[in-house]
């Protein structure tokens, strides 16, 4: 049985957004106005943070994507009066939407603000219904959301290995945001396949580059970042001239 995680290379990413853009579209997230942006009422799945550093005209900036940390021990779980946020058997934290009756405890306890509350019914202009995602369910008022690793995709190959009687093949799956990003910043897969890209990836970042957001809390996050190598250091020429190279390309 799969372990699905996610790895983020911080040196490859250029804060494009594309990550951002198509969990939008994959998931059917409500398109983000300026009055819900006003109001902090966004839904972001993913977001970019950007940082700065350096003072002008020697700047430089960092983008950090933030999905959802998919936490072994998740703290938004044992809050859930309902049990509507669960893990299931590949180590996803799931959000089962009929279930939740939006206390937002799970919100409240989770310390990388990805969980968003549906304040109104999502509306698109009558142009975009149409590009609607069948496989994935559209969150009415009143409930939680978060990303969800693109189970339906998981459970859509899945279910294609079973009637073809095989197992699920090394890399077969990815998510929506890694599917789109152009420096191939983001990496899913199973973290129990040795044979897997994002497990060769981990074993060749070594224990120098990887680390996770909130580690002290103890969480245990599927999600690791690589972090960013500066001009000089061992590995540069090994990583970031291939993601520049890939963008210009």
């Amino acid at each position: 049985m799969p372990r699905w995680g996610m790895v983020i290379d911080l040196d490859r990413c250029i804060g494009c957004g594309a990550c951002v853009v198509a969990c939008q579209a994959e998931n059917n997230i409500p398109i983000n106005t300026a009055d819900a942006y006003f109001q902090r009422r966004v839904i972001e799945w993913i977001r970019v943070e950007r940082y700065w550093e350096g003072e002008y005209p020697d700047i430089h900036a960092y983008h950090i994507p933030v999905p959802c940390q998919q936490c072994t021990n998740a703290p938004c779980e044992p809050v859930c009066p309902v049990y509507a946020t669960v893990h299931n058997s590949e180590g996803i934290n799931t959000q089962i939407y009929n279930r939740c009756i939006g206390t937002r405890y799970c919100s409240i306890n989770c310390q990388w603000h990805v969980r968003f509350f549906n304040f109104w019914e999502p509306k698109w202009p009558d142009s975009l219904k149409q590009q609607l995602n069948p496989d994935v369910t559209v969150r009415s008022r009143g409930i939680m959301e978060k990303c969800s690793f693109c189970l339906h995709r998981i459970e859509k190959a899945e279910w294609k290995a079973r009637v073809e009687g095989r197992p699920l093949k090394t890399d077969e799956v990815t998510t929506a945001c890694a599917q789109a990003c152009p420096t191939d910043a983001i990496v899913f897969g199973d973290l129990d396949d040795p044979n897997s890209k994002i497990s060769q990836l981990l074993k060749s970042a070594g224990k120098d580059r990887g680390y996770q957001l909130l580690a002290d809390l103890n969480t245990e996050p599927n999600v690791t970042y690589l972090k960013r190598i500066q001009a000089g250091e061992p590995g540069e020429a090994d990583v970031a001239e291939p993601a520049l190279a890939q963008v210009k390309g």
